[in-house]
């Protein structure tokens, strides 16, 4: 899995031409100090956290502007729900999209150095502002996934959780799959987006009560518009996510 294994950061560092920090999110922050004090040469600095803001906020926090000038926040979006070394998927990022938002003082050229590295792995790369990528996922990635959480913990509280869980279907599979993820890593992200995971979630309160009002009012015209135009929206989605003309 690996060439070499150090126990230390600074021999892991040495003769290093770029770091990936792949830790949990919450510890990006702690990391990043220790590297600041490390004599680093010319190394590049990049990440895979889901969360943009709070590692840039470290990141300057910690890092001079020469320093920063070779960090480049960064996320895959590629992964499942399994987690650790036996996990591990040598075409995991084939075709997943990867993010990079530069600072403002990154270097063009530590730019292009980590999108050509996820090329190479066969990404599809873009760059966005860190404030926009924050807001992006939070709807698309961190709001699925609490939800996810939330749906199951809710039944498996329930007294007749055993006589619910016995009829799932295919659907409710999609929600237990997701909600197997690492709830230490989900956790951190949650906590680390927050601003834009609230927005989020006031956005969808406010969209499921119209849908429990026309439930309730047996508003039939609501619920297949929002049935139909939903289906072709997540089909048009999902074509732009996998990069398909649309």
């Amino acid at each position: 899995m690996v060439d070499r294994c150090e126990a230390v950061l600074a021999a892991a560092c040495e003769g290093a031409d770029v770091i990936q920090l792949a830790v949990p999110i919450i510890g990006m922050e702690k990391v990043l100090a220790m590297l600041a004090r490390l004599d680093l040469g010319d190394a590049i600095i990049t990440d895979v956290g889901s969360a943009k803001g709070n590692v840039a906020r470290a990141a300057c926090e910690v890092f001079g502007r020469k320093r920063l000038s070779r960090f480049v926040p960064g996320h895959p979006i590629a992964g499942s729900e399994r987690s650790g070394v036996e996990a591990a998927n040598a075409a995991l990022f084939n075709r997943h999209k990867v993010i990079l938002t530069p600072l403002p003082e990154t270097e063009v050229e530590a730019v292009a150095v980590v999108d050509r590295l996820w090329r190479a792995l066969g990404a599809d790369v873009e760059h966005m502002s860190i404030e926009r990528h924050d807001e992006v996922l939070a709807a698309t990635s961190h709001l699925p996934h609490l939800l996810a959480f939330n749906l199951v913990d809710s039944l498996a509280r329930r007294n007749e959780n055993l006589e619910i869980f016995r009829y799932a279907a295919g659907g409710f599979r999609d929600f237990t799959r997701i909600a197997g993820s690492d709830p230490r890593m989900w956790h951190d992200i949650f906590l680390a987006n927050r601003d834009a995971v609230l927005r989020q979630l006031d956005v969808f309160r406010d969209d499921l009560e119209h849908l429990r009002h026309a439930v309730a009012e047996g508003d039939g015209r609501h619920l297949l518009g929002c049935s139909h135009g939903r289906v072709l929206r997540a089909s048009t989605l999902a074509r732009s996510w996998r990069g398909v003309p649309t």
